[in-house]
């Protein structure tokens, strides 16, 4: 019992006592027991909003790369639903890996391909997975492309490359407004991530077929 509420009781009894004699005093008494009763509530339960700075992103502690490559990046841009972003990092990130950045390029040619290491197109893959519950990356892609006999305008239809204008089909739009889905709950399977076929469609090709996709080695966690 608190020091405040003692004497707020021994109050409350001495008005009693006198109010016998003063009614004027009760009506005193009653607000002061009313008072003295807030003490013995409990008091209301307290609500903290939550602090999104403590919220914890479901990241991998390791993301393997055989030169060095930060995957962080991708893999908050990825569980953050930032898909247009993680999009253009997986390329940027290709660019680097086949070694086109180095020799001044900003795309990457069919033949680089090779260059890129298993480990790096595993970590991005099971990154892109991961965080479309299966539903995108590089392996769905290549299942599907064989799937569709390595057949490109196939392929484009069963991924959601393609549209519907009227009775004519034609690919999306990239440039500009873009027409690509970056929603994982609207897009196709394999819808993500993108391959510019502007330059013909070797480079798809080549990546649809990399040594890493020959077994399902690269789902290992590490």
């Amino acid at each position: 019992m608190t020091p405040l509420k003692t004497k707020l009781i021994i109050l409350t009894l001495l008005l009693q006592q006198i109010s016998s004699f003063n009614p004027s005093v009760s009506i005193f008494t009653a607000r002061l027991q009313r008072t003295t009763s807030l003490f013995n509530e409990p008091p209301p339960p307290s609500t903290v909003a939550p602090d999104i700075n403590t919220l914890e992103l479901d990241i991998p502690k390791t993301l393997p790369s055989d030169v060095g490559f930060d995957y962080v990046p991708l893999a908050t841009m990825l569980s953050t639903g930032q898909l247009a972003e993680a999009d253009q990092f997986t390329r940027d990130a290709l660019i680097s890996l086949a070694g086109s950045k180095e020799k001044g390029r900003n795309f990457v040619y069919f033949t680089e391909v090779k260059n890129i290491p298993s480990t790096d197109l595993a970590t991005m893959e099971r990154l892109w997975q991961k965080f479309s519950g299966g539903k995108f990356g590089y392996a769905v892609q290549s299942e599907i492309w064989k799937k569709s006999g390595g057949n490109f305008e196939k392929f484009c239809t069963r991924i959601g490359w393609t549209t519907k204008d009227g009775e004519v089909e034609r690919k999306l739009k990239w440039f500009g407004a873009s027409e690509f889905i970056y929603d994982v709950n609207k897009a196709k399977p394999g819808h993500l991530p993108l391959t510019s076929a502007l330059r013909g469609t070797a480079l798809l090709k080549e990546l649809m077929n990399h040594r890493v996709w020959a077994d399902d080695e690269w789902k290992k966690e590490p």
